[in-house]
């Protein structure tokens, strides 16, 4: 794609409407970026599809921003997208409109105009640290997930974002040695260049994609996106005299997929947990082994020990139980001195688990 045709598809355009708070009383989300927070080529993008899920599971929330669009399907349009705008820009106006919005979480995806500009790409890293400086100190009780850039199809603009995503677990980790509340989501191993429909913006699948990313960062943030609320009550039922129900834990067949995603020293893990069992498991344990060198350093959708050597993954509060052929999707951080083999020897209560 040339140049000039992409920074056409990202220019910023005006009249995307007047911001109305349609959810108030939820806790406010601030979803921040350029065009592929807009929504362009799909309007809404990823926002529906974490709408959608942040309803399925019952939580009350209050997407914030000056800008608004999107369906019908979208429950609150209200963001922070800018079409074209590169993470200067953003930084300009950020210290208002979190003034203005005051969100208790915010979700960043920045940097894609950057490289499609050729903008100082090299320090490029370096603004994205400052905009996150001005962001926590602007609003400093706000939980801010910051996202690598998703993938894009001229190969040359590729290389340039995956020199730009492979600084952004160093500056995530700056922040929260400094005692921020900044979260890293990759993004950029949720898609792949088959998820663009232009070669810069998602598809509908891949805005998707997108959506349970950061759902599943979300919930393994406590109070990001409030509390819990925990599983739909159902009507009480009288178990029939014989039945036997499966005690927590209960050992049975399994599958895992696994993605990894590398860098320099860092890398991350993707992992699906399937039960190809015939009886449901309530309450379970994933154990793995690391290759050598790596070491764990945050993880998401579950709770990891130790650090490195043979890992225990243990199940949170709403991932706990897993219906025969049912899935959850775990993840971790780590750091690595060479070796970005995937884990292997898996187990999910004490049964081993076959790969995909």
């Amino acid at each position: 794609m040339a140049l000039a045709a992409t920074a056409a598809a990202l220019s910023p355009v005006a009249g995307t409407g007047t911001a109305a708070a349609e959810s108030n009383g939820g806790v406010r989300v601030m979803p921040l970026g350029d065009s592929i927070t807009e929504g362009t080529q799909v309007p809404g993008g990823y926002r529906i599809g974490l709408w959608q899920r942040l309803a399925a599971g019952r939580y009350t929330i209050d997407f914030v921003g000056s800008q608004y669009n999107g369906p019908a399907g979208l429950g609150d349009h209200d963001h922070e997208g800018h079409p074209g705008w590169r993470i200067d820009q953003i930084d300009a106006n950020v210290t208002g409109w979190l003034r203005t919005h005051t969100p208790r979480t915010v979700l960043l995806h920045i940097g894609t105009n950057d490289v499609l500009q050729n903008y100082n790409v090299s320090s490029a890293p370096s603004r994205l640290s400052a905009l996150i400086d001005h962001i926590t100190a602007a609003a400093p009780n706000a939980e801010v997930f910051v996202a690598t850039i998703i993938p894009l199809s001229n190969s040359g603009q590729e290389a340039a974002a995956r020199t730009f995503n492979a600084a952004i677990p160093g500056i995530v980790r700056s922040k929260v040695n400094s005692g921020r509340r900044v979260h890293l989501v990759d993004m950029h191993g949720r898609l792949t260049t088959a998820d663009l429909i232009d070669g810069v913006h998602p598809t509908a699948t891949g805005y998707d994609k997108m959506a349970a990313a950061w759902y599943q960062a979300l919930q393994s943030v406590p109070g990001s996106i409030g509390q819990d609320p925990g599983p739909s009550p159902s009507p009480s039922v009288t178990p029939s005299p014989s039945a036997t129900p499966t005690p927590p834990g209960e050992p049975g067949a399994c599958r895992v997929g696994v993605t990894v995603n590398a860098w320099n020293t860092g890398l991350t893990d993707n992992l699906v947990i399937t039960n190809t069992g015939s009886s449901p498991i309530n309450g379970w344990s994933l154990a793995f082994t690391l290759p050598g060198g790596q070491t764990v350093t945050g993880g998401w959708n579950a709770t990891y020990t130790p650090a490195g050597g043979r890992i225990t993954a243990r199940n949170v509060t709403y991932n706990a139980s897993l219906a025969p052929g049912a899935s959850t999707e775990i993840g971790f951080q780590a750091t690595h001195t060479g070796d970005t083999g995937k884990p292997t020897a898996f187990t999910l209560n004490g049964a081993a688990c076959t790969l995909s």
